[in-house]
């Protein structure tokens, strides 16, 4: 996961921007890809996007700004959960707001009747995701070794509950929760 990363550029007087966030189209997918390769050291393919958003249960989304996909988010639909695949924001407008507009959107879809929580996991190189999904109310709950195909690299499983006061009980405090924020 990449998320509005620090830039050397990054200047705290900048606008936040305001987003239409709507279902991903196939004609997004040249904007897509730009961002997926700008964001990531081992980028989906346009293969992968199709494999992906092809499934049932795979939902696709863009933020949208001035007629330009700004950012994109995969997730998939489980019985009790979201499981968030992809996620990332273009580097020109990184930390204006747009990530967060896009968690707050999946954070809308959970319910205390059905879906409680979302996941997802994160690269333990990729701190600025770690940081971003933390603020946003996650939780690191476990490291996966070995997780990636693409490198020996190892993942934190996150999560964000709707009822933080359960999760406090299911999910006690650990060197992994210390680690991760």
């Amino acid at each position: 996961m990449t998320l509005d990363q620090p830039t050397a550029s990054r200047r705290s007087d900048q606008p936040q921007l305001r987003v239409h966030i709507r279902w991903m189209i196939r004609r997004d997918m040249a904007e897509v890809l730009d961002i997926e390769r700008s964001s990531f050291e081992f980028p989906w393919f346009e293969e992968e996007f199709i494999r992906c958003l092809r499934q049932r249960n795979c939902i696709g989304m863009v933020a949208e700004h001035a007629e330009r996909v700004v950012g994109f988010m995969i997730y998939e639909l489980h019985k009790t959960r979201l499981h968030i695949l992809n996620f990332a924001v273009a580097s020109d407008v990184r930390r204006r707001g747009i990530g967060r507009q896009m968690l707050e959107k999946l954070v809308g879809k959970l319910s205390s009747q059905r879906r409680t929580r979302i996941t997802l996991e994160v690269r333990e190189t990729n701190l600025a995701a770690q940081v971003f999904f933390r603020a946003g109310g996650f939780k690191a709950t476990s490291v996966l070794h070995d997780f990636y195909d693409d490198s020996p690299e190892d993942a934190y499983l996150m999560q964000y509950c709707c009822h933080p006061e359960v999760a406090e009980l299911i999910l006690p405090m650990n060197r992994i929760d210390r680690l991760a924020g």
